[in-house]
C-alpha cells in the first residue's frame, strides 16, 4: 500500500540523517567524509520524509553533461537512491524520482543515467537497461611487449600534468555517445585537492604532446595473487596506445594480473589480448530521458543520416514528454516537434531510452513490448533514434 511522504531538497540539517540511511543500505564504511554533510556544487539532494518527518528515502541529481557524438548533452544522472527498510515498497523511490526529474526538468537537463542495484522499480520509473560497465582481469604476461620506440617520451605524470590528461580524455570520447563531459561544478569540486586520481600516472608524449595516459592502482604484494588496477588508459593514435600497453605489460613480473575497463573499439583496447580477458565486475547501467525533445536537440547526429518520422510517446513519469512527435534528423542535427492527431507508431519511454542510446532496433523494441504498431507498419524508421552507433559509459556513479 503506497504510504504519503513529502519529497523535498535536503538541507545541510538533513545530512547527516542522510548518510546514515545510504551507509546502511550500501554497507559502507562508518567513518562518512567530509563532503557527506556539507554543501557539494553540481548536484541536488532529495529526501522523503514520512508524517512524523522522519527521513525514509534519498536520491542524489549529478549534475553531469555526457558527450554525444561531438555535444555535450546536459544530464541529471542519479546516485545514492536508498530507503529505509522499513519504507521499502511503498512508493517511496518513486516519489522521489518523479520529484528529481521534475527538478531535474526545470533546469534544463535533458536526458538521465544510473546504475541500479535492482532493475525493477527503474523500470516502473522509466528507465531501461542500456549497457555494462565491464571491468576485466588480464593476464599481465600476455600484453603485447615491443623495443620502445624512440620518437615517444614515456614518464611518469604529476598533478601539473592532469589538465593535458583532461584534454586528451576529451579528445577521445567527444565523438563517442555516453562518456561523461568530466566538466562543471561537481568534477571541480573533487578535483580541488590537486593531487592525482591514483598512485601512479604514466604518460606517453610525442614532441611534448600528450599522446596516451594510464592512470593505475599498484596493489599490495608481488605473487601469484598481485593485481595492477588500471582506472583509465587511453590513446589518441595506435602507435601511442602500443607504447602505453608496452608499459603496462612491464608489470608482468611482480603484478601477473592487469585489471582495467576497456572502452569499446578504441586504440588501448586494439592493442589488448582481449581473447584472454576474464570478467571481474559487470555493472549494468540504465538510461531515460528526461526531456525528449532537449535529448534530440541537445545532441550530434552524424551527418550522413537523414529522415522523418512520426510517433506518439507514453511517459508516466514525465508528463511533458506525452504527445505526439515528428523527428527530423538533417545535415548534422535533429529536432521534435509536436504534431496533432495520432501515430501509427507508439513508443514507450523505456523504449525510447532503448532506441535513443542504440541498444536495440526498433523492430526488438516492439518485440519486446515497448513500442506499438499498426499492422503493415514497418517500425524501422524509428531507428532513426539510434543513429550514431551505441553508447558506453567509463564512469561509475
Amino acid at each position: 500500500m503506497p504510504t504519503a511522504v513529502h519529497v523535498r531538497e535536503l538541507t545541510a540539517d538533513d545530512l547527516a540523517d542522510a548518510w546514515e540511511l545510504g551507509r546502511f543500505a550500501f554497507g559502507s564504511d562508518p567513518q562518512r567524509p567530509p563532503h557527506a554533510t556539507e554543501a557539494v556544487p553540481g548536484l541536488t539532494r532529495y529526501g522523503a520524509f514520512d508524517d512524523a518527518g522522519r527521513l525514509v528515502g534519498k536520491a542524489v541529481d549529478l549534475h553531469h553533461d555526457q558527450w554525444w557524438s561531438g555535444r555535450a548533452v546536459p544530464a541529471a544522472d542519479v546516485g545514492g537512491v536508498a530507503v529505509a527498510p522499513e519504507a521499502r515498497g511503498r512508493g517511496v523511490a518513486r516519489a522521489m524520482l518523479s520529484a528529481l526529474l521534475r527538478g531535474a526538468h526545470e533546469r534544463g537537463a535533458a536526458i538521465s543515467a544510473l546504475y541500479p542495484t535492482v532493475v525493477a522499480p527503474y523500470r516502473a520509473c522509466g528507465w531501461e537497461v542500456a549497457g555494462v560497465l565491464r571491468v576485466v582481469n588480464l593476464p599481465t604476461v600476455s600484453l603485447p611487449r615491443h623495443r620502445p620506440d624512440p620518437r615517444f617520451t614515456i614518464r611518469a605524470g604529476t598533478p601539473a600534468d592532469l589538465p593535458a590528461v583532461a584534454a586528451l580524455y576529451e579528445r577521445v570520447t567527444r565523438h563517442r555517445n555516453g562518456p561523461l563531459s568530466r566538466r562543471g561544478q561537481l568534477f571541480d569540486f573533487f578535483a580541488a585537492g590537486g593531487g592525482l586520481p591514483g598512485d601512479g600516472l604514466t604518460l606517453v608524449e610525442d614532441a611534448g604532446d600528450l599522446v596516451g595516459y594510464a592512470s593505475w592502482e599498484r596493489g599490495r604484494g608481488y605473487g601469484a595473487d598481485s593485481v595492477l588496477t588500471v582506472d583509465e588508459a587511453l590513446a589518441s593514435t595506435a602507435e601511442a596506445a602500443r607504447e602505453l600497453v608496452g608499459v603496462l605489460g612491464s608489470w608482468a613480473s611482480v603484478a601477473p594480473t592487469l585489471r582495467l575497463c576497456p572502452l569499446d573499439g578504441d586504440a588501448v583496447s586494439a592493442h589488448l589480448p582481449l581473447e584472454s580477458a576474464r570478467e571481474h565486475e559487470r555493472n549494468l547501467w540504465m538510461h531515460r530521458p528526461v526531456d525528449v525533445a532537449r535529448a534530440v536537440s541537445a545532441r550530434g547526429w552524424p551527418t550522413h543520416v537523414r529522415g522523418t518520422v512520426d510517433f506518439a510517446l507514453d511517459d508516466d513519469l514525465a508528463d511533458w514528454n506525452t504527445g505526439t512527435w515528428r523527428l527530423t534528423v538533417a545535415d548534422g542535427a535533429a529536432e521534435l516537434t509536436r504534431i496533432s492527431g495520432e501515430a501509427d507508431l507508439r513508443l514507450t519511454v523505456r523504449g525510447f531510452a532503448l532506441l535513443y542510446t542504440g541498444a536495440a532496433h526498433a523492430r526488438s523494441v516492439a518485440q519486446a513490448g515497448l513500442l506499438r504498431h499498426s499492422t503493415g507498419t514497418d517500425p524501422a524508421g524509428l531507428d532513426l533514434l539510434g543513429a550514431g552507433g551505441p553508447a558506453q559509459l567509463l564512469d561509475y556513479f
